[in-house]
C-alpha cells in the first residue's frame, strides 16, 4: 500500500502520524451511485486533476464493501489525498421519521469498515449524513449516537487503527447547537462522537463572515471538545461561485476551531454543482454510461470559472496549525453539557441511556413537548443520485435520481 501518514483525532484537532495538524481541503466525490472507488484508471485521472485543484481529501457517500478498492485507494494516496467515507447506504441509513439501529445496519456498517480500515489514507468514517433535518425529528439523534458507540466498539474489538468516527449534520437552526453538543457530551467517552461535521450552504456569492452566519457557527463551536469541520459547502444561488467562505474556514477567523472543509461536488450533473465534467450532456436514452445524461467517466474537464475560483482560493490557504507535541498537554477538553428537552424545540433528554442494538427508544429519552415549525439552512443542494445533499426531508429527486427510486423504496421493506 502507498506510504502516507495516517490521521487521528486528538482533543479537538486532527493530526497526521508525523505530528502535524491536518486541515481538510476536500471534494465530494460520487461519480456513480454504487461505488466510485473501483475504477482505478478513472481514479488516477481524477486524483491528478484534484492535485492540480489543491485538494487533499475526498468524501464518498456510497461504496460496495465487496469491491476491489486497492487501485483507487493507492491512486489517491500516491498524491496525498485521503478518504472520508460514509458507513451507511440507501438501504441501511438511519431514517428520521422511523429511526432504528439494528443488527442488519451494524453488520453492513461493519463490512464497510472492514474493507476500508486497511488503507492508510482512510481518514474518517461517517455513521450518517443529514439524518435530522428539523427539530421535529430530533428523537432520531439517540440512534445516531448509538451507531457511533457501537462502531467505535467494533473498531476497537477488531484492534483496527483508531480511525475517527463521527457524523455529518444538516445545518438546521432549530438544532443548533443541541445536536452538536449531544453527540459530544456525556461522562462515557466511548459513547461520544470523535468528530462532528456540518453541511453548510449559507455563504452565497460575495457574502461575509458576519452576513453569512459563519460567525454564529464559530461561536457555537468555540471550546468544542472534538474536531469540527464543514462536510459540504458551495452555495450556487449566486453565480459564479466565488468560494470566498474558504478564506474564513481556513483563515484566522475559524482555523483555530475548525478543521477544514469539503466542497460539493466534483462531477457536474443535474443539480449543477460540478467542478468538472466528462463531456457534454447527452440523451440518457442513447447512452447507458451517462445515466441522467451526464457522462460519468473519462478525462476530467474543468467547469469554468468555478474550478478556477476554488483553485485560486485554496492556493492562498495552507494553514499549518500546531504540532502534536506542543498540543498534547492541552488536548483534554471537557465535553459540553448534554442538552435537555425544551418546549417548542429539541425533544431529546441528552442524559438518557442510548438504545442498544435493535431496541426501541424508551420514552424517558424523549420529552413530550410542543414542536416548532423548523427551517433548514439556506441553499441546500438538490441531492443527486450520487449521494450528496439532503438524504431525508426535502430531498429533491431529479435527473438520474429517478433511477434510484426502486432502491430507496426498498428501505421500507427492509425495515
Amino acid at each position: 500500500l502507498a506510504a502516507i501518514p495516517t490521521i487521528s483525532a486528538v482533543g479537538n484537532k486532527f493530526f497526521t502520524s508525523n505530528g502535524d495538524q491536518w486541515y481538510i481541503k476536500g471534494i465530494a466525490y460520487q461519480l456513480v451511485p454504487t461505488d466510485p472507488l473501483v475504477d482505478t484508471d478513472q481514479c488516477r485521472r481524477d486524483a491528478k486533476q484534484m492535485q492540480d485543484l489543491g485538494a487533499n481529501a475526498i468524501r464518498v457517500y456510497h461504496v460496495d464493501p465487496a469491491g476491489d478498492h486497492e487501485g483507487c485507494m493507492n491512486a489517491f494516496a500516491d498524491l496525498g489525498i485521503y478518504l472520508l467515507v460514509d458507513l451507511d447506504d440507501f438501504p441501511t441509513q438511519i431514517l428520521p421519521d422511523s429511526p432504528a439501529w439494528n443488527q442488519s445496519q451494524l453488520d453492513a456498517f461493519s463490512a464497510i469498515m472492514d474493507e476500508f480500515q486497511q488503507y492508510d489514507n482512510t481518514a474518517l468514517f461517517f455513521v450518517g449524513n443529514e439524518v435530522l433535518t428539523t427539530a421535529e425529528v430530533s428523537n432520531a439523534a439517540p440512534y445516531v449516537k448509538a451507531a457511533v458507540r457501537d462502531m467505535r466498539a467494533y473498531r476497537d474489538s477488531k484492534e483496527y487503527r483508531k480511525i475517527p468516527i463521527g457524523y455529518s449534520a444538516a445545518d438546521v437552526p432549530g438544532l443548533r447547537p443541541m445536536l452538536q453538543n449531544y453527540l459530544a457530551c456525556g461522562d462515557d467517552d466511548a459513547e461520544r462522537a470523535e468528530f462532528y461535521a456540518l453541511n453548510v450552504y449559507e455563504w452565497c456569492g460575495d457574502s461575509s463572515y458576519e452576513g453569512s452566519g459563519y460567525s454564529e457557527l464559530q461561536k457555537n463551536a468555540t471550546g468544542y471538545n472534538i474536531p469540527i469541520f464543514v462536510s459540504e459547502t458551495g452555495c450556487r444561488v449566486a453565480r459564479p461561485r466565488l468560494f470566498s467562505d474558504q478564506a474564513a474556514i481556513l483563515g484566522p477567523e475559524m482555523l483555530d476551531t475548525w478543521s477544514g472543509t469539503i466542497v460539493y461536488e466534483w462531477i457536474q450533473e443535474e443539480n449543477d454543482y460540478g467542478l468538472i465534467s466528462y463531456g457534454p450532456k447527452v440523451d440518457p436514452m442513447m447512452s447507458t454510461a451517462a445515466l441522467d445524461g451526464f457522462p460519468r467517466s473519462g478525462t476530467p474537464m474543468t467547469v469554468s470559472p468555478d474550478y478556477e475560483n476554488l483553485k485560486s482560493q485554496w492556493a492562498t490557504l495552507s494553514p499549518t496549525g500546531v504540532k502534536l507535541s506542543d498540543y498534547s498537554p492541552f488536548a483534554s477538553i471537557s465535553p459540553p453539557a448534554c442538552p435537555i428537552s425544551t418546549s417548542g424545540g429539541w425533544i431529546v433528554n441528552g442524559n438518557a441511556a442510548l438504545p442498544s442494538v435493535g431496541e426501541t427508544l424508551d420514552s424517558a429519552a424523549t420529552a413530550s413537548v410542543a414542536m416548532p415549525t423548523s427551517t433548514g439552512s439556506a441553499s441546500q443542494p438538490s441531492a443527486s443520485l450520487t449521494g450528496g445533499g439532503t438524504v431525508a426531508g426535502g430531498k429533491e429527486i431529479t435527473g438520474m435520481c429517478l433511477g434510484l427510486l426502486g432502491v430507496m423504496l426498498g428501505v421500507v421493506t427492509w425495515l
